[in-house]
């Protein structure tokens, strides 16, 4: 049986993500900070939860004893994410954007994947098939957001984006110095999520099919790479 932790899945693309891994047979710990939200959410799905804050070292420690006490950890996704939004649904660009704002985007999206990665490391080490799924997006992508055809470069956000490219350098690090781990980083897509103040254009069922499908990577599959459920993606 594969056990696997999701943080920030108590309802989006997590939720759903959940859903699907449950579904293959996975035992799925449902990781959120607010306590009530988790339990229900863990209760509707037939997961377990485990209180977890990315933004704090108690909840992240915390969560890590009581998983290693059931037993032990797979895969971990790290799919807590924000993204700052200001009046008439706006993102904060070039012009506007503060460092408090990229400070905040930072905490959850870039140090809350080092935070959770560093804590349950020793208990992936463990396993036989260890797998790590970092959200990304593709907006992270340095090579599609610098070219004027491609339809990111309109993009005007500047803490989202870059804090997801951080993100993927953290995947290619962490991958070369995990060979025996498959360290991956998704983009699912522009899904309709309270993330993004519902405007996104897809459904979170397919947004969580590139989720689903690393974190189901074999032994022998990719790892250190950035994929949409096409294929690779450029950095």
């Amino acid at each position: 049986m594969t056990t696997t932790l999701i943080t920030g899945a108590n309802k989006g693309i997590g939720h759903e993500t959940a859903r699907q891994l449950i579904a293959a047979g996975h035992t799925v710990y449902v990781g959120a900070r607010d306590a009530e939200r988790g339990r229900r959410a863990a209760e509707q799905l037939g997961a377990r939860f485990v209180l977890l804050d990315v933004t704090d070292d108690a909840t992240v420690e915390a969560a890590a004893k009581a998983i290693e006490a059931d037993g032990g950890l797979d895969v971990l996704i790290n799919n807590a994410g924000i993204e700052t939004r200001g009046e008439g649904n706006s993102v904060p660009t070039a012009e506007t954007v503060t460092a408090d704002q990229m400070r905040n985007t930072f905490e959850t999206n870039v140090f809350g994947v080092v935070r959770v990665t560093h804590a349950f490391l020793p208990l992936l080490q463990r396993s036989a098939a260890p797998v790590v799924v970092n959200v990304s997006s593709g907006l992270a992508s340095l090579t599609h957001l610098s070219d004027p055809d491609h339809p990111a470069h309109f993009y005007p956000g500047v803490a989202y984006p870059t804090s997801k490219t951080a993100v993927n350098m953290l995947t290619v690090q962490f991958a070369k110095a995990f060979p025996n781990m498959r360290i991956n980083s998704v983009e699912p897509g522009f899904t309709k999520t309270d993330l993004n103040g519902n405007t996104g254009t897809q459904t979170v069922e397919q947004a969580a099919r590139i989720i689903v499908r690393m974190a189901q990577t074999a032994p022998d599959g990719p790892t250190g790479g950035f994929f949409d459920v096409n294929g690779p993606l450029p950095w």
